[in-house]
């Protein structure tokens, strides 16, 4: 089957507008967990978030555009459009764009629209809903605003499975191309459900920190104090293409994607078992191993969201996964981000290839105290960034309904 290699990346996250200021950002082991502003949160049990300030849509959009679409729908675009730029293709017309495709994800799509169309259906009744709506709200119109904006004439799908949904859309941009069915593919991870609705669900669940009083350590995967996850926003976007047609037109390359895999727990739609993250790792080494005997893992970036039991179980499937083999330092960057839901993934492989390009691993940060009764006691690079080569490095993304998500990363200059 054909190589897929990444050849253009951007985000924006609570950290920076772009993807050079977030990962700096990250780096330097800041937080974007503040109080939130772009909404009154104060009467909610959570007061906030790692959102993103003052973002602009209209300097992207067409200001026409941008009421009749929704915020996660904006980030993409952002996104989307600077990793085009990213990619130079050429304008000579030898890209085939009906040859070019995209996969959109989104956890829950345009759930603050959600929110403002039924409180307005409640007070004003049904002749004032607006006609953009249901197209302003739908998860996969991320990819079709996307593909009319950058003209994409080839596959266009749609990834919502929770907060796997990233990694997912990578997997499936990745078979596309390794069957032949497309030469380049673009995925684009967007989330935005930061409203009243999306804090009082989420908090309802008791899946929440609750640490109103200071929100920029709420956010603390794999310590002993964490409680539990803080929700953020933003979007990333890498363009995945087939590894010859890359060299062809002689394109950087951040990295090959050397193995993927999915993985369901079928046990509880909101608890998280050991067995099924492993089994999703595990798939996407025995694909790795395909193309490097002498394959081993340099970094893992957790899918660590901060919450007691999920924690626990990454560590534990990574230790499974593992043994008798050195475990290589892990690192949750949900501690800065916060966790952006179904956008998480796609900002976690723009992270992780910036740090193999750099060679850097990314902190976990507000790692205060090891949690060592729950045995979460590995080397999760804690508050300070470290150097280090990367060759290989997983990522992971879990979701809700026990669906379950892996992508590992080749670095080709090491």
């Amino acid at each position: 089957m054909k190589r897929v290699v990444i050849t253009g990346m951007d985000m924006i996250t609570p950290l920076g507008y772009d993807m050079k200021t977030s990962f700096q950002n990250i780096i330097a082991g800041k937080s974007g967990i503040t109080t939130i502003s772009n909404f009154d949160a104060s009467p909610l049990p959570v007061h906030f978030a790692g959102e993103i300030k003052a973002f602009d849509a209209s300097a992207i959009m067409n200001p026409k555009d941008v009421k009749k679409t929704d915020r996660f729908i904006h980030l993409g675009i952002k996104t989307a459009v600077e990793a085009f730029k990213d990619a130079h293709f050429p304008e000579d017309g030898s890209i085939d764009f009906e040859r070019f495709g995209i996969v959109g994800a989104s956890a829950i799509g345009g759930l603050p629209r959600i929110e403002e169309s039924a409180i307005t259906l409640h007070e004003k009744g049904s002749s004032r809903i607006s006609p953009f709506f249901i197209p302003a709200s739908l998860v996969n119109l991320l990819g079709g605003h996307i593909a009319i904006t950058l003209g994409l004439k080839g596959p266009n799908l749609s990834s919502s499975t929770a907060c796997a949904a990233s990694n997912h859309a990578i997997s499936e941009a990745c078979r596309i191309i390794m069957l032949e069915q497309a030469d380049i593919m673009l995925v684009t991870g967007s989330e935005s459900a930061l409203c009243a609705l999306g804090i009082s669900g989420f908090a309802s669940m008791k899946s929440l920190s609750t640490h109103n009083e200071n929100p920029q350590t709420a956010s603390r995967p794999f310590d002993k104090h964490r409680d539990g996850f803080v929700m953020g926003e933003g979007s990333a976007t890498l363009v995945l293409e087939e590894y010859e047609h890359a060299i062809k037109r002689n394109a950087k390359i951040y990295a090959e994607i050397v193995g993927f895999a999915e993985s369901c727990d079928a046990n509880h739609i909101t608890t998280p078992t050991i067995q099924g993250p492993l089994r999703s790792m595990q798939q996407a080494v025995k694909m790795a191993e395909k193309s490097d005997a002498n394959f081993a893992l340099d970094y893992i970036n957790a899918h660590a969201t901060s919450t007691p039991v999920g924690d626990k179980n990454e560590t534990e499937a990574i230790k499974q996964l593992l043994v008798g083999k050195p475990i290589p330092p892990v690192s949750s960057t949900k501690g800065a981000t916060g966790h952006c839901l179904g956008a998480s993934g796609m900002i976690e492989a723009v992270i992780t290839i910036l740090a193999m390009q750099e060679s850097i691993l990314p902190p976990t940060i507000n790692y205060t105290e090891a949690d060592l009764e729950n045995q979460c006691d590995l080397d999760y690079v804690p508050n300070q960034a470290r150097a280090q080569k990367i060759k290989y490095a997983m990522s992971n993304s879990f979701g809700f309904g026990g669906t379950n998500g892996t992508i590992i990363f080749k670095n080709l200059a090491v």
